[in-house]
């Protein structure tokens, strides 16, 4: 079993793709995420602050104040629409980005004239931040109409914000940062994990099953006075080491720029939270991933073995990310805890006991049935993928 073991991971070092999915693409997946989606969302709001809105207005005579307020050629650009009514089509048509309707109570008396309505058409879809703008300017008259109200009225202070929100409702949050945190970001990691580790167990099963068919050398390895059995377990060992070192650099990655983070190379509360993470934590979520990889390995191979060549067991694979995706997808639907039952849903509760562990609040007797439903699954799976590879109508199909 080792011989083999030992010659299939001599093969596997080899072959720089593989190497690449086992090594650097966890290694470089974190910041080219973390850093790349703050980079492009910081570059989009730049562009969407600094963007000069054309706009028309109608009713401008009843708010002389705002049109001086709109009167920013770095900021806004009046527009003549003449009579056109239809303001969602000059919308569309990228004619205008908004229009402002004043209406003719519009009146700084708010005493005596009531409640205003403005009405702001816009596109909203996508980030723009014309409403945020536009509102920025409105509130600021909005504000000088209710000081101008409170001291025709006399007023103090205390009784204006009292007259404003006569209660106040105060929150409390129990929840530590690290919570708030984990529950947010905490759903994704097993997404990254399990992906990352599939990819990692995915090059090296296709070859060693399937390649060989293709190559030839698989007649050679079966007619050498080695059992079946640890043939099998030899090949199975490899892609459940290619699988488990992706795993090992994804999790170590993780904790490694976690660490950069945390010596002020990144954004304060991103370290605060990777710092929160103790190291008991990542040994658990490697742990778990590890029958999880187990899984991977014996599926990957019965497809292996299965397939007639490289390109056939690739495409028989390829689905295999829809099935990982959906236990991610409902650990991370509303109600769905580490609770009862699903404590024994295969991978959806590694997704959730991972999240539980980011958010700090595991209850680690929990660990017991989700060690030992995946196990069990694993072992099952290993089994079926013995008795596959003794089948010669499956080996010679």
């Amino acid at each position: 079993m080792w011989l083999v073991f030992l010659k299939e991971l001599k093969e596997l070092l080899r072959d720089k793709k593989t190497l690449f999915f086992m090594i650097a693409l966890p290694l470089l997946i974190f910041p080219l995420i973390f850093g790349g989606v703050a980079f492009v969302t910081k570059q989009a709001i730049e562009k969407a602050e600094t963007k000069v809105l054309k706009y028309a207005m109608v009713g401008a005579e009843y708010a002389p104040v705002i049109v001086d307020h709109l009167q920013q050629p770095d900021k806004f650009e009046l527009v003549d629409i003449g009579a056109e009514t239809d303001y969602a089509t000059l919308i569309r048509n990228e004619t205008i980005d908004f229009v402002l309707i004043i209406p003719n109570s519009y009146n700084s008396d708010v005493l005596s004239a009531g409640q205003s309505t403005i009405q702001l058409y816009l596109n909203d879809a996508g980030l723009n931040l014309v409403y945020k703008r536009v509102n920025e300017i409105v509130k600021e008259q909005s504000d000088r109409f209710q000081l101008e109200a409170f001291s025709t009225l006399g007023l103090e202070a205390s009784q204006q914000q009292a007259l404003l929100e006569p209660i106040v409702l105060e929150k409390v949050n129990t929840a530590d940062d690290r919570e708030n945190w984990g529950e947010k970001i905490g759903g994704m990691l097993p997404y990254l994990l399990f992906i990352l580790c599939l990819q990692g167990a995915m090059f090296p099963a296709t070859d060693i099953g399937a390649g060989e068919k293709e190559r030839g050398t698989l007649e050679t390895l079966l007619i050498s006075p080695i059992d079946r059995n640890k043939i099998v377990f030899g090949k199975f060992f490899t892609i459940a080491f290619a699988g488990t070192m992706t795993a090992l650099i994804t999790v170590v990655s993780m904790a490694g720029w976690g660490l950069v983070l945390s010596q002020g190379m990144a954004v304060k509360f991103v370290a605060d939270f990777m710092g929160q993470i103790g190291v008991l934590d990542f040994i658990l979520i490697f742990l778990m991933l590890v029958p999880v990889v187990a899984i991977f390995a014996a599926v990957l191979l019965s497809i292996s073995i299965y397939a007639k060549s490289f390109k056939e067991a690739q495409s028989y694979m390829g689905p295999l990310v829809i099935f990982v995706i959906i236990p991610v997808i409902l650990a991370l639907l509303p109600g769905v805890e580490l609770k009862g039952g699903w404590a024994w849903v295969p991978l959806t509760n590694v997704a959730l006991a991972m999240k539980e562990l980011v958010k700090g609040t595991m209850d680690y007797f929990q660990l017991i049935a989700i060690f030992g439903s995946t196990v069990l699954i694993a072992g099952a799976l290993i089994a079926f993928c013995v008795y596959w590879f003794k089948q010669e109508k499956v080996l010679f199909r």
